[in-house]
């Protein structure tokens, strides 16, 4: 159950320094607990953050050390009298299984089995009275049960066991529990399992078994795993293979022995980097024999070749220190317990803390740790979280590990492992001090190409390497150390990147003639080499350099490189730095210089910037026209304008069709498919048209009409270029859409195209008198040119203006009458036929006449009927309430509400001509007759119209029908 903290069970962990030593290396730190028994530690054990604490009333605490404030306190199914106290512990590395070993009391030494997840320990009946010395836990590391462990007991049996949590009670813990071996020299003080690889399928394992003067190794396969549990797996492999046996000469049987293994490493690169395999320790009478746990070759004699390849490190190599009482302790003295990190060997003498290097058995550490008098439990190590604990029978101490890989890249150094050096070697200085010792390390060797790499890590002085390679006539390896050493300049050092970049294309531009001249005369490189391999590596060489340019091109001036590369008269590298730094004009100028057309046209298939376009379009379009014209078309950017002198340049050129012209397509692309307006364009379009040798002006006409009345070419322009090349069709289609018709037709005369002219005669249908002048010069052509006059009257009838009186005088004084009778009668009949018609007309107009005087007439006899409530049509009062106004619309008004509405809405003149009529008849300024005449005018300007239905209502459309200040209720459904 979890113990409640008011009853004074708590437990922090103090992260104070215990102490300053020299090379802090490692610290030891106080976990300070506290309890509210008086109970010393027994045993104590220590897995994946958690702390296990026997004591000696037989209570078990367990402690998650993440959440250390939570404490379960455990007690065993049995008092202390009955089984004693607990003499060992064995946790596995996941802290999800706990052996508990009791001294045995009043009977047989008693062994308990208790889960994370359980409160309750349960006796392992199969293995009561079995004193087990050690555990080797399954090396899957199973939760849920223990499956196959072995077990190590003081009698020198090796047993297997398989443990589970069992949730009735009836059911034991131990599934099984069988004999495997009895050591016959005592008991067996460790024991370890892991996994070797193996071929596939196959499940092979090592077994280390340490006693108090022996080591053995053993290794094999062993059996299938059943789920259940049921059945021995390591029988086969303790059966039939044959064991490695490390002995030594047995000093004292009163000595500390175990058998430890390294933890597992946080970084994985570090194990990985010098040693990929597990350490061991064990712990012997004479020191500490310790080494890798090899995994390869995973043969019979892989122990052999283990036990080979590990040392001792002996008592005699430990230092002098005094003990917990003071006294010095002898060179002799034992071990009483140790504990490997990653690099190190801890060892606990007495009171004291020694650490021991692994790689040179250096001491790094060595200090008191503990108070005279106080008894210590042991080291031990969290395999998996990679931290160490010293425990006593009273307190409990974390040694923590800092920089412990601090010395090993010197150690490697030293040894010439420099590649381990390198790796760690963490600051700048040593990974400087690593690198030129390995490059000179590797030019005594000869290996250069190695040593270029190294070196370019290096602060070795430029020169010294530069000319090391250059005396040594290593090329390539001063390839690789300039590729290298590049890398480790800044930005901001311009002038070396651009030397050591400049240096790198003057040796690639070397490597590659040198191939090239190989490949020719078909010698060989080396006596390895064939002139396969040789072309193979310069395939290699040029992408390596075309890498390195894509890279530092920013680095390389370039004008410079531009020599440099044209000085080995390499042309196709030449060509990928001008395209790798984007100088397209220089590629494109190289091949056009060249005449390389086809090769020109490629490069600018791929531009994009209008600039090149206009740069090199003119000498393109001279040899590939039919091309250019199709990339042109794909480019939506450019102003054609600017193309224009590559155009013209062309078409003065070609001899060729219409048809074919590329200038031509290339514009009408422009005009009909951009839908360019700029008149230069079509300008240049019509000068082509008109200049050309062809006299068929289809395609020229064709153009013409499409523009319409409104043309983008200059009209006066073109009309002189079609002028001058006797494009007479064209000339006069200009003459038409500037309106000149009497130009157009006189040019089609003056050319005899009567056919034409009459074509334009009838353009103006809005203008008669023009058409007809048009026509009447056409029939003045026509009747000149006629044979007879029959043609000359049949040509009159094309046009619907002309008469025989227009046309007599254009035929000459000595033509008879009788050749044109018949036309002349028919004129005259249709004189007599209008006469006719207008004599009905005139007769129609002098009765109306007559009616309308009459209707005048009767216009003073007509009258209205004004009904009793009818209102005025202004004001809204009666009517009849004073002088009125009634029109034939039946609308009717007050005079004054009608002469007042009428000047609102009438002209300034006319408001104010009805205002002085109305002050002199109102004031009586005019008597008699004049008044008359006044009151007869002022009536003749008020009543002339109703204003709701005449001029003045249509006048009033755009007012609105309610007006602002009027009451809108009024108008509400």
């Amino acid at each position: 159950m979890a113990l409640d903290p008011s009853n004074g069970y708590s437990a922090t962990r103090d992260l104070q320094r215990f102490q300053e030593i020299t090379l802090p290396i490692f610290n030891v730190v106080p976990v300070q607990l506290q309890f509210t028994i008086a109970s010393d530690f027994v045993a104590a054990q220590v897995a994946n953050n958690v702390l296990i604490l026997a004591l000696s009333n037989g209570r078990i605490i367990r402690i998650d050390l993440d959440n250390p404030e939570e404490i379960d306190d455990i007690d065993l199914p049995k008092k202390t009298s009955e089984v004693g106290v607990i003499r060992r512990m064995f946790l596995d590395p996941t802290a999800s299984h706990l052996i508990i070993c009791t001294a045995g009391g009043t009977t047989a030494a008693e062994n308990y089995y208790l889960h994370t997840q359980s409160r309750q320990p349960r006796p392992l009946s199969r293995l009561r009275g079995v004193s087990i010395e050690c555990v080797a836990w399954n090396p899957s590391l199973p939760t849920a049960s223990t499956r196959e462990i072995l077990i190590g007991a003081t009698d020198g049996n090796i047993y297997e066991a398989y443990i589970e949590t069992a949730t009735e009670f009836y059911r034991k813990e131990d599934k099984y529990l069988k004999s495997l071996q009895k050591i016959p020299d005592g008991p067996v003080t460790g024991i370890w399992v892991d996994v070797v690889p193996s071929k596939p399928g196959t499940d092979t394992r090592r077994v280390l078994i340490a006693t108090q003067d022996n080591l053995l190794h053993l290794m094999g396969k062993i059996g299938k795993a059943s789920h259940e549990g049921g059945a021995s797996i390591y029988t086969r492999l303790f059966e039939t293979e044959h064991s490695f046996v490390h002995e030594i000469s047995k000093v004292s049987n009163t000595a500390a022995s175990s058998l430890v293994i390294s933890p597992d490493t946080l970084d994985s690169t570090q194990i990985e980097a010098i040693s990929p395999d597990r350490s061991f320790a064990w712990l012997s009478s004479q020191g500490v024999y310790y080494g890798r746990l090899l995994t390869t070759p995973s043969t019979p004699d892989l122990g052999n070749k283990l036990f080979s390849e590990s040392k001792l490190l002996p008592l005699s190599q430990l230092p002098f220190g005094t003990s917990g009482t003071g006294r010095k302790k002898a060179v002799h003295d034992s071990i009483d317990s140790i504990a490997l990190t990653q690099w190190h060997i801890l060892h606990l003498i007495g009171g004291r803390l020694v650490a021991v290097n692994r790689l040179d058995d250096r001491v790094v550490f060595d200090e008191v740790v503990l108070d005279p008098g106080h008894h210590s439990l042991g080291l031990f190590a969290d395999q998996q979280k990679n931290t160490f604990w010293l425990f006593t029978t009273q307190e409990i101490f974390e040694i923590t590990v800092d920089d412990e890989d601090r010395d090993v890249w010197e150690f490697m150094l030293k040894t010439e492992h420099f590649d381990a050096a390198l790796r760690y070697a963490k600051a700048p200085m040593q990974k400087d001090a690593v690198a030129t010792a390995y490059g000179d390390y590797l030019v005594s060797k000869g290996t250069f190409l190695e040593a270029a790499g190294v070196y370019g890590k290096s602060s070795k002085p430029f020169e010294q390497v530069a000319l090391a390679f250059v005396d040594n006539d290593q090329q390539d390896a001063l390839r690789k150390y300039l590729l290298a050493k590049i890398t480790t300049f800044k930005k901001s050092f311009v002038m070396q990147r651009m030397m050591i970049a400049s240096w790198l294309v003057e040796i690639f531009m070397s490597k590659l003639n040198s191939l090239d001249d190989m490949i020719i005369t078909k010698a060989e490189l080396s006596e390895t080499l064939s002139p396969m391999q040789t072309k193979e590596q310069l395939d290699t060489i040029r992408i390596e350099f075309q890498d390195f340019l894509k890279k530092y091109k920013s680095d390389l001036d370039r004008k410079a490189t531009y020599d440099i590369i044209s000085s080995h008269g390499r042309e196709d590298e030449l060509l990928f730095f001008a395209t790798a730094v984007n100088d397209h004009n220089y590629v494109l100028s190289y091949w056009i210089q060249r005449e390389r057309w086809t090769e020109a046209l490629n490069v600018l298939k791929k531009q994009t910037e209008p600039e090149i376009f206009y740069r090199y379009s003119s000498g393109l379009i001279t040899h590939v026209a039919t091309d250019l014209v199709d990339v042109l078309t794909r480019q939506s950017n450019l102003t054609a304008r600017k193309l224009i002198p590559a155009l013209l340049n062309y078409d003065g050129n070609f001899r060729g069709p219409l048809s074919q012209n590329q200038a031509i397509r290339y514009l009408l692309h422009v005009i009909n498919q951009l839908h360019s307006d700029d008149a230069a364009i079509h300008n240049t379009l019509v000068s082509i048209y008109a200049a050309h040798p062809s006299k068929d002006e289809t395609a020229l006409l064709n153009y013409l009409e499409t523009q319409g009345d409104e043309p983008n070419f200059d009209s006066d322009f073109a009309l002189r270029l079609c002028i001058e090349h006797h494009r007479v069709q064209a000339c006069v289609h200009i003459y038409s859409t500037m309106g000149q018709f009497l130009q157009a037709v006189e040019l089609a005369l003056s050319h005899s195209e009567i056919e034409l002219a009459s074509l334009i005669a009838d353009r103006p249908v809005s203008d008669p008198v023009l058409r007809k002048k048009l026509w009447l010069t056409v029939a003045k052509k026509v009747i000149s040119q006629a044979n007879g006059i029959k043609t000359a009257i049949d040509f009159s009838k094309r046009c619907d203006l002309l008469k025989i009186e227009d046309l007599i005088p254009f035929f000459p004084d000595f033509v008879v009458i009788d050749d044109f009778k018949e036309e002349i009668c028919t004129a005259l009949e249709d004189y007599s036929r209008n006469i006719d018609v207008l004599k009905k007309e005139m007769d129609e107009s002098a009765q109306t006449a007559t009616n309308i005087k009459i209707d005048i007439a009767a216009l003073d006899h007509r009258y209205a009927i004004v009904e009793p409530g009818e209102k005025c049509y202004a004001c809204s009062l009666p009517l009849l309430s004073r002088q009125f106004f009634v029109f034939p619309c039946q609308h009717a008004f007050h005079s004054d509400c009608l002469g007042k509405k009428v000047m609102e809405q009438s002209g300034l003149g006319k408001g104010k001509k009805i205002k002085e009529l109305q002050i002199s008849i109102g004031k009586g300024m005019v008597v008699g007759a004049k008044r008359d005449a006044a009151i007869a005018e002022l009536d003749s300007l008020v009543a002339s119209a109703c204003i709701l239905c005449s001029d003045f209502a249509i006048k009033r459309i755009d007012e609105p029908f309610v007006l602002a200040n009027e009451d809108t209720n009024e108008w509400a459904l």
